[in-house]
């Protein structure tokens, strides 16, 4: 299990450095196993039992961390929470979840006492400074470890909310079982060593920045090194001076980071490994990256209920617009939408999902949890791709996100490719809106580049020369901004909202 992993660390390098904020001083093993004892027998005195939701929205910070070892080292299930999520996005997560106990921000205690009526199953919230010493808030409380470490791979050990695209939010499920095999398949892939650094700059109520980034350095033994938020100019200038060997990040973090060079060339090439995830990454990205920082970034593909499920190889070819093949332990395939019979190579279908990282189930949902998965266990994830003949995979978008006009088949990620490589435009999504001749239309909305004063009739025309003439945008509309959650993807539906008015 992940817990005893980082047992072991704790026990055979008390004087490692474990992490580290920038700018704080920093924690090692043997210091993080002492703050995550006493934090346990914190929440135990609390009356937190195996099983209690213990609910957490601070920013990214030390207490963040310690609230989540030590609940799931009580077998308490963690939920984190967005730090930006306002109070009925709150009350909802809240309710939903039936959360015992809420660690919050102590400048949100006016607004969330306003809410504690609505939450009956809420019996305390604890307000804290996450930049205060935690430490010493629980000093009197025990270090050592009063409760068994969890056994059953089965039992919960975190919940996280899907995004809600569609519908309301979803509590996912993910056992210690989950973790344990996703952390495990990660390190065999992406070969985690000790004497690794990590620049984590990622958020960390987030599959991604809390199980990828920050438990794939603890499993390891190595250091993590965290930016409270991302900041471009300070991420750049930490991995050209402090020799950092992982990096992981989403595409708009690394176009920040491939913007700020600008004209200018730097040599990352001492790294063995920067990933990007989350969203697709654009083709100039990933060529733009080569040219300007001697890096081929790897990309991968995930989602909340999984973990990591595919990836580009460590070692081999990093193949632009794939995400590689799948993951030590991982079972993927292409399917029908609507047979659910495999499909073969090179055909688009929905890519489905079988593995012992997979997760058990939604809160509450029996029927979501019956509807994601097939009658022999395979995953729907939802995702459009294809199986090229050698193993790797491309994704061609949401299955929600295709649009059908005329009868025929669009790949949102297709027609932003092709607009992408018009020079006035900096950034694009694609969505389908209704049309009472063609069932929908193809609409583009783009963020015109610097200086630049594009035309809409220009940019259709411009498309129609690299695509079919059905798959081209019929109408174009410049926008300063897109609708994105924290990771910085964007939020198709919500651009329909706007766009299909």
């Amino acid at each position: 299990m992940f817990l005893d992993t980082l047992a072991d660390h704790c026990r055979n390098q008390p004087d490692k450095i474990a992490i580290q904020f920038i700018n704080r001083p920093p924690v090692t093993y043997g210091e993080l196993e002492i703050a995550v004892n006493r934090t346990s027998n914190f929440l135990l005195s609390l009356g937190i039992q195996p099983g209690d939701r213990v609910a957490v929205q601070l920013p990214k910070s030390l207490p963040f961390i310690y609230f989540h070892l030590a609940a799931a080292q009580i077998s308490a299930i963690f939920l984190p929470l967005n730090p930006d999520y306002p109070m009925a996005e709150l009350r909802y997560f809240l309710a939903d979840s039936s959360a015992r106990l809420l660690f919050a921000d102590r400048r949100k205690q006016p607004e969330i006492d306003a809410i504690a009526s609505d939450l009956p199953t809420l019996e305390r919230t604890l307000f804290l400074d996450p930049a205060e010493d935690w430490e010493s808030q629980i000093a009197d409380c025990s270090a050592e470890r009063h409760s068994p470490m969890p056994t059953d791979p089965n039992q919960t050990a975190m919940m996280l909310y899907t995004s809600g695209t569609t519908s309301r939010p979803k509590g996912a499920l993910i056992t210690h079982g989950n973790l344990t095999a996703n952390i495990a398949s990660l390190h065999e892939a992406w070969g985690w060593r000790g004497d690794d650094m990590l620049l984590h700059a990622l958020p960390i109520f987030h599959v991604h920045g809390l199980v990828v980034a920050l438990h794939g350095a603890l499993h390891a033994g190595a250091t993590a090194i965290l930016l409270p938020t991302f900041d471009a100019a300070m991420a750049l200038e930490l991995l050209l001076s402090r020799r950092f060997s992982v990096f992981m990040g989403v595409p708009t973090m690394h176009r920040r980071l491939y913007q700020l060079a600008g004209d200018q060339r730097y040599d990352l090439s001492f790294m063995r490994l920067i990933t990007s995830g989350s969203d697709r990454l654009p083709d100039d990205l990933f060529f733009g990256y080569q040219e300007t920082f001697k890096v081929t970034l790897l990309e991968r593909y995930g989602m909340t209920e999984t973990g990591m499920n595919l990836s580009n190889p460590l070692l081999g070819e990093r193949r632009v617009g794939s995400v590689g093949p799948p993951l030590p332990g991982v079972s993927a395939r292409i399917v029908d939408p609507a047979s659910e019979t495999p499909l073969p190579d090179d055909e688009v279908g929905e890519v489905q999902i079988k593995g012992a990282h997979v997760f058990k189930g939604y809160w509450g949902q029996p029927q979501k949890t019956a509807e994601a998965f097939t009658p022999d266990g395979w995953l729907r994830t939802g995702d459009m791709g294809l199986r090229e003949p050698d193993g790797y995979y491309t994704l061609k978008g949401r299955a929600k996100d295709l649009i059908i006009t005329g009868g025929l088949n669009v790949y949102p990620p297709e027609v932003e490719l092709a607009l992408m490589r018009h020079p006035a435009v900096a950034a694009c999504a694609v969505i389908g809106c209704p049309d009472d001749e063609w069932g929908e239309q193809v609409v583009a909305a783009v963020i015109p580049r610097d200086g630049a004063v594009p035309n809409e009739a220009e940019i259709c025309a411009f498309c129609r020369e690299q695509l079919a003439a059905y798959k081209a945008p019929r109408r174009v509309v410049f926008v300063d901004e897109f609708p994105a959650n924290a990771l910085g993807k964007i939020q198709k539906a919500k651009l329909r909202e706007t766009l299909c008015e």
